[in-house]
């Protein structure tokens, strides 16, 4: 996981396009819309096993040509939508890339299951004290 937004966009390739949304005139004239493409087999950045990881979790991610495919359109700039491009890049590998710990299970101490046993003992005792007798 020892990568950087430089190194990503080293090994990145972008398409640009003209965008829907706000912008006005601006949308028909400018290519603002990004669309970036990453190889995660032909990168230097990751080891096989990271690979292997990556091909794994980002399966829904992969284009038709196995490229992880990151569009941005948000901004009226091609470079800010660059910008966002790479760091949406950067954190959906990087959470791809975490493992979470194994849990291990715990089991509860003989004195907190007396304890919540003797609790529940003392609330029962409150509320059948507060029970009206109709033997009377």
């Amino acid at each position: 996981m020892n990568f950087t937004k430089a190194d990503l966009q080293k090994e990145t390739t972008y398409k640009a396009s003209r965008s829907g949304g706000k912008g006005g005139q601006n949308v028909n004239k400018v290519s603002s819309k990004v669309e970036l493409l990453f190889s995660v087999d032909n990168s230097a950045l990751f080891t096989d096993e990271e690979k292997l990881l990556l091909n794994d979790k980002l399966q829904n991610r992969f284009n038709k040509d196995g490229l992880v495919q990151v569009i941005c359109d948000e901004e009226r700039s091609q470079y800010l939508n660059k910008e966002k491009a790479i760091e949406r890049l950067s954190v959906l590998l990087t959470k791809a890339l975490h493992v979470p710990k194994v849990r291990k299970a715990a089991k509860v101490s003989k004195a907190a299951k007396a304890a919540r046993l003797e609790k529940k003992r003392q609330t029962s005792a409150k509320k059948d004290s507060r029970k009206k007798n109709f033997d009377d």
